[in-house]
């Protein structure tokens, strides 16, 4: 066994930690580090591939932008643990079914004759003028075009759920009906005038003789 295949099943050991430990964590914030880890280590496997653009922007983009947003969120909600891991049994058993099934499609995909385990290992050896960026948008934007765009439709997607968790009913909330606001009438009094009296200062106690003697001697 080579010393790179060596690195990469203790890369893999790792992204399966950090994989598992965003999934169990009871804490928001660790899971989001175990995330953070995940990625990192993920971006030494496509540096191991030689995918250097690929590795690049999985640290610059996911771990440098999103999850730093993902730890403000995070941070910013009020999010009350007990009350989301109280429907966690009842959709336990279709979790499970969905893993199960997703693990047995992995299984068959790797068992199959067909498939050449030799090909996901690492990249040949390229010329030195091999551009990879330009061989991974061409197959981006004509191979696999239609993946990309179903890939942007679930970020769409975890925005809406985002914008949806941060407006979720709580126990006082702060929100404000657009609605409600255009139906007010301005001539049923939205702003009263109140008109006062100004206040005179009031003229200060003379100090007696004998006070303003001991004042100046303070001074």
């Amino acid at each position: 066994m080579t010393f790179s295949a060596i690195l990469f099943y203790i890369l893999a050991a790792i992204v399966l930690y950090g994989a598992v430990g965003t999934v169990v964590s009871k804490n928001p914030v660790h899971a989001a580090l175990h995330l953070v880890l995940t990625f990192c280590v993920s971006a030494m496997i496509w540096m191991l591939m030689q995918a250097e653009f690929l590795g690049l922007t999985l640290v610059v983009v996911y771990v440098g932008a999103v999850m730093v947003l993902f730890l403000f969120v995070v941070m910013m909600l009020n999010i009350d643990i007990e009350e989301m891991r109280a429907g966690f049994w009842r959709h336990a058993p279709v979790a499970g079914i969905v893993g199960v099934l997703l693990a047995v499609a992995l299984i068959l995909i790797l068992v199959h004759p067909k498939t050449d385990l030799a090909a996901f290992g690492l990249m040949k050896d390229v010329p030195a003028d091999y551009n990879n960026i330009r061989d991974l948008g061409r197959q981006i934007y004509t191979t696999y075009f239609l993946p990309f765009e179903l890939a942007a439709v679930l970020l769409l997607l975890g925005m809406v759920a985002a914008i949806a968790l941060v407006h979720r009913k709580t126990v006082n909330p702060k929100y404000i009906n657009p609605a409600d606001q255009v139906k007010v009438n301005p001539n049923e009094g939205r702003l009263r005038l109140v008109k006062m009296q100004p206040a005179k200062p009031q003229a200060e106690p003379e100090l007696s003789d004998g006070l303003k003697q001991e004042g100046e001697g303070n001074t």
